[in-house]
């Protein structure tokens, strides 16, 4: 390398380097190309295009022009970038389901709402349209500054005049670097009606503009739902509004019943969102649709899904919401550039910034005509000099020998202006005539008329507010249309999740190594006793049914876990599945951690301040807590109980705090004791002793006892019986308790104790996934110290895992969706 090259070379921290050369592109993003600038609503390449049509003279009432050309007149003098960039933004300009009020007015194919891109910019024509006009109105009155271009060869405008609030109307979408902006279209005339209110009156409220400008205005109409998430945005320039397509349910012949969609929420392709419907329709995620076709025409929108006979329309229309693009959400960033910064904005300010800018145009195009008016007048006053000494200065002229010395007398002799001299000496012998003498002196007078009002106006804000509000109101005459999107009035902010499914009668299992599926309860048939069952669940030969109840899809499912902690879902969550299936795992449906798995399932309806949870634990401890200490449950759980070391929650019920509770051991131990002795307790306490246990034995279930219930229990080997609770004396809690089966080689331990009424079912389930359901009276009733009977027939060394109380269901009634 040679000394010179060496002298050239210059070392830098590349950190430095990068750091500050990704933020010259930052702010050349934002500043240059992303964000719409809060005066005219404009980012630089729509603004650019505005520019060139106007001083290409390509106006509304001119004929159209190829768009190619405008293209070529864009990034050739302006807008240095790819022609598609600049095609592709004229094109959205010129959308009437892009925007609000189209900029452009474009002729020919300019693409669709179905998304079929728009013809090549050889074949397509445009012009301004005519409400874009307004952005330009005055352009040449010295209402804007101008900046040099990309090359330094022309001037470019840096901000349009913007006659009407654009950023607002016609909102505004971009992602710059590091943050993006997403305004919504609004009305032009409630826009205006905002802007004039916020003139009268600078200390107006958001609340009050609400009044003028209630929300958001989208091209494609539809409806809003609820206004807090508006109301949100509004004050803080952020937030989220839920865009819904109007649809209606149309009564057909044969009692059947369409979805007839005929406007969509902003920003959605209807060729994709028919698509995504005939997906879920195929995948059977959604049910009920027989025919689905696409009626839209020149004359407006028509989507058509025929839903079969037996199906709910509002059920399935719920479902359209929750599952397509028939819902979706608009988030609302009001970002804009102030001043060359971006800022988010509020309702308020962007009214306000606007107001200020129409302020500055209309005092400096006052201030351009006042200086017109001006010299225009000093040229008159000199012509009115001439014309009375009209002899004298024709003998000056006609003695000059050149029109320099022509113009230097006339200075000289009558004390003018160069200007008003060779406006004397430009002077036609016309208007040496008595009626352009009266001419010249009436534009004289009514000129020093209008100097005066110009004057007036800039001495006087008040003035210049009135021009405003006067030349708004011409624009919202001749623009104003009827509102599109509908605001619906106490709407709900989001579809609730119950109204998506009927509500029914459930069964969820769990099985041992944690997967969980729901299925309608009518899926397993009611069976005699000894009978041997239906195959409830396809298990791997290391996994087993552990868990299963019956709720509906409309409660809330609480899953305790043997950590002593909670977590909480609805039953509608859960997913459905065929009576062979596995499911899926726990952990997609609730956020267990490693070594942590449910040890009971309870379902709510409600979180009542007058119902409590009773909890026993593994090492005969118990605890009740009030069931509204459980309302609020985070997404990753809440502790329910402080365990103990090598403690494990065993059992939750839902009691009314007057009830007595059993609880039974796997030696076949009972104790019966009033819940009131275990006093009320936190969330988080840990508990006291409910039954002292012998050497190697365990609590396996404790429920809600009533006299004029029975116990059932059921053994591992298949054998059970029920017994009246009224056998069990009251006791205090922490004692041994009573026996209540007598435990042998034959009949197994104790795996589960249940309170029954006589008019259940119970289901058993094998450690195989063997399920078989046996009406609760075909089970003997049975002394304490007897063993029980056989309740299922189990091959090899099958054992029962648990059992499951469920209601009762007639043989007749019940069906086999499987078979």
């Amino acid at each position: 390398m040679s000394e010179n090259q060496q002298a050239r070379v210059r070392e830098i921290n590349i950190s430095q380097e990068m750091r500050s050369s990704f933020l010259d592109y930052a702010m050349s993003v934002i500043v240059s190309r992303a964000l719409p600038d809060v005066r005219d609503g404009l980012k630089p390449v729509h603004r650019r295009i505005l520019y060139a049509m106007n001083d290409l003279g390509i106006i509304a009432d001119k004929p159209y022009k190829k768009s190619a050309r405008i293209v070529g007149e864009v990034i050739g003098k302006y807008h240095p970038h790819g022609d598609s960039a600049v095609y592709d933004t004229m094109v959205r300009m010129a959308q009437d389901f892009n925007q609000r009020y189209m900029l452009v007015d474009g002729h020919g194919n300019f693409g669709s709402v179905d998304g079929d891109a728009a013809a090549a910019m050889r074949y397509t024509e445009a012009r301004m349209s005519k409400i874009s006009m307004e952005l330009v109105r005055d352009i040449s009155k010295n209402t804007i500054d101008y900046q040099d271009n990309y090359d330094g060869a022309e001037r470019e405008p840096i901000v349009l005049p913007a006659r009407f609030p654009n950023l607002l109307v016609n909102g505004a979408t971009g992602i710059a670097v590091g943050m993006a902006t997403n305004i919504p279209p609004h009305q032009l005339g409630e826009v205006i009606d905002g802007i004039l209110a916020l003139s009268k009156n600078p200390d107006i409220t958001i609340a009050e503009l609400m009044e003028f400008i209630p929300g958001p205005d989208f091209p494609t109409a539809g409806q809003i739902l609820g206004r807090s998430g508006i109301r949100r945005a509004y004050e803080t320039g952020r937030g989220s509004v839920i865009i819904r397509a109007k649809v209606e349910i149309e009564e057909r012949s044969n009692n059947r019943q369409s979805i007839i969609v005929s406007e969509l929420p902003y920003q959605v392709n209807k060729a994709k969102l028919i698509e995504k419907i005939a997906e879920l329709v195929r995948d059977k995620k959604i049910d009920g649709i027989t025919d689905l076709r696409d009626e839209s025409d020149r004359n407006g929108m028509r989507i058509v899904m025929e839903v079969r006979r037996d199906a709910n329309a509002n059920v399935l229309l719920n479902n359209l919401y929750k599952q397509t693009a028939l819902q979706t959400s608009f988030g609302i960033n009001m970002l804009s550039l102030v001043d060359g910064e971006p800022k988010v904005l509020n309702l308020k300010q962007c009214l306000y910034h606007y107001l200020e800018h129409q302020k500055v145009v209309i005092k400096r195009r006052t201030a351009y005509e006042l200086e017109k008016a001006e010299a225009r007048a000093h040229i008159l006053e000199g012509l009115r000099i001439a014309l009375d000494h009209l002899d004298e200065v024709i003998s000056l002229i006609r003695g000059s020998r050149t029109t320099e010395e022509a113009r230097q007398g006339l200075i000289e002799r009558f004390n003018l202006s160069d200007k008003q001299a060779q406006a004397i000496l430009d002077m036609r012998l016309q208007r040496l005539t008595g009626l352009e003498r009266d001419k010249i002196e009436d534009e004289y007078k009514e000129l020093l008329q209008v100097i005066a009002e110009l004057q007036a106006i800039l001495a006087d804000e008040e003035k210049v507010l009135e021009i405003i509000r006067e030349e708004l109101l011409e624009i919202k005459e001749r623009f104003n249309d009827m509102r599109r999107t509908e605001i619906v009035s106490g709407g709900l902010e989001s579809i609730e999740d119950e109204d998506l499914i009927p509500e029914q009668n459930i069964v969820i299992t769990l099985t041992h190594n944690g997967y969980i599926k729901r299925l309608p309860a009518s899926t397993y048939k009611t069976q005699r006793r000894g009978g041997r069952g239906v195959q409830g669940m396809g298990t791997n030969d290391d996994d087993f049914v552990e868990h299963l109840l019956t709720t509906s899809t409309h409660d809330h499912i609480l899953f305790f876990t043997n950590k002593g902690k909670v977590y909480r879902t609805k039953g509608y969550e859960i997913p459905e599945y065929s009576r062979t299936a596995k499911g899926i795992p726990i952990i997609n449906l609730l956020e267990v951690e490693k070594g942590e798995w449910v040890n009971a399932i309870i379902p709510i309806r409600e979180f009542s301040d007058d119902h409590y949870l009773f909890f026993s634990t593994k090492h005969g401890l118990a605890k009740r807590t009030p069931l509204s200490s459980f309302a609020n449950i985070r997404n990753n759980g809440l502790i329910a109980i402080t365990l103990r070391e090598e403690d494990e929650l065993i059992s939750v019920r839902l009691t009314s705090g007057d009830k007595d509770i059993i609880v039974g051991t796997s030696d076949g131990m009972l104790i019966r004791f009033h819940e009131a002795d275990v006093r009320s307790m936190g969330r988080t306490a840990a508990g006291v002793k409910a039954i002292s246990l012998g050497d190697e034995d365990y609590v396996v279930g404790m429920e809600i006892a009533e006299d004029s219930m029975d116990v059932l229990i059921v053994t591992k080997n298949g054998y059970g019986k029920r017994t009246p609770i009224a056998e069990y004396r009251m006791q205090s809690r922490g004692g041994k308790g009573l026996k209540t089966c007598n435990i042998t080689d034959k009949n197994g331990k104790l795996v589960a104790l249940k309170s029954v009424q006589g008019e259940e079912d119970i289901m058993l389930i094998t450690v195989a996934g063997v399920l078989i359901r046996i009406p609760v009276d075909q089970i003997s009733r049975m002394g304490r110290n007897t063993q029980g009977v056989k309740l299922i027939r189990l091959d090899g060394d099958q054992e029962v895992a648990t059992v499951a109380k469920t209601e009762r269901q007639d043989e007749e009634e019940t069906i086999d969706i499987e078979e």
